[in-house]
């Protein structure tokens, strides 16, 4: 035996501790892998799937279907089945190109009035004493713990002719005979905003919190009035949080089907409805699978591209 075979235990030690470190990174990093793996791109492709399929009435109803028992001629037969034909009737149809558009409008006006009621709100709850802060965050995040569609539907009560709101205008004198707010695309506003305005506040309010205030007071002593000091320094220091917050929002509310179908009206048409109506009242699930994919790569392109954009303003920055 050599000097050169003897090991010692802290030697040992930290070999088996370097391996087990290895296996659990590894570990760590796939985690969030798999989750997706199984909760995105597999229902992905099934959705792909069947949007290159053809409708038929049976179940499954949609063709071709593969059969685990033929094998790869199964699987190729298959293949070849798949047509085009789905998407190409999106593009002679102009209901989905006005359900695209008026999604996008929607959620577009949505998202900047949401942005503009919430920055208020989430600056005023970072320059709040500090023991203060925790009772206003659990406000923002209250209306959680309410079902979703219970708070929906109580906005019936509040908007409708003989509502709340129509009383409150009519005992103020503000008007001589009621609203019709109910079942219009103001409505829809209202429900949107009202909503998602948590998922807006809480990025903004997440960086506005950690902001340096020697930055302020620096531009301060520099001259810079208050609101000059807040266009130069608090906006742009915010804006990760006012991307965050317009993507939690505009992301749901183009697909929103909730709020549309409870608050708006027949004459409203968002890609949510079209979607359900396909699924449930036609059942042609192929094109309803790929007006869904075609959403999706809308909301996921733009989302793409910005991270792209904002790695490049890193690099560049270093």
């Amino acid at each position: 035996m050599t000097v050169a075979d003897i090991t010692s235990p802290s030697e040992e030690i930290q070999e088996t501790s370097g391996l087990s470190s290895g296996w659990g990174r590894r570990l760590l990093i796939a985690i969030p892998y798999i989750w997706l793996l199984i909760f995105f791109l597999a229902p992905f492709v099934i959705v792909l799937k069947i949007s290159l399929s053809d409708v038929i009435l049976a179940r499954p109803p949609y063709f071709p279907n593969f059969d685990i028992s033929e094998g790869w001629q199964g699987l190729l037969a298959m293949l070849q089945a798949f047509d085009l034909e789905n998407y190409v009737w999106l593009t002679e149809d102009t209901l989905y190109l006005n359900s695209y558009l008026s999604s996008l409008r929607i959620a577009s006006i949505s998202t900047l009035l949401t942005l503009a009621i919430g920055y208020p709100i989430a600056y005023a709850m970072a320059k709040a004493p500090k023991e203060w802060r925790a009772t206003l965050l659990m406000l923002v995040i209250l209306p959680f713990w309410t079902s979703f569609l219970i708070r929906v539907y109580a906005w019936i009560g509040i908007l409708k002719k003989e509502g709340f709101l129509n009383y409150f205008l009519l005992w103020t004198g503000v008007i001589d005979e009621p609203l019709m707010i109910l079942n219009t695309d103001t409505a829809i506003y209202i429900g949107i905003v009202y909503s998602y305005l948590p998922f807006m506040v809480l990025p903004l309010y997440a960086v506005l919190e950690k902001l340096d205030i020697s930055l302020l007071e620096a531009a301060t002593d520099l001259g810079c009035s208050p609101l000059k000091a807040f266009w130069v320094i608090t906006l742009p220091l915010s804006l990760p949080g006012v991307w965050a917050g317009c993507f939690l929002v505009f992301i749901p509310a183009v697909g929103e089907f909730v709020i549309p179908d409870i608050l708006g009206g027949s004459s409203t048409i968002m890609i949510g409805k079209t979607l359900w109506v396909e699924f449930f009242s036609n059942r042609d699930w192929p094109v309803a699978s790929a007006v869904a994919i075609l959403l999706l790569l809308m909301l996921i392109l733009p989302i793409i591209l910005f991270q792209k954009q904002q790695e490049k303003q890193a690099e560049a920055s270093q």
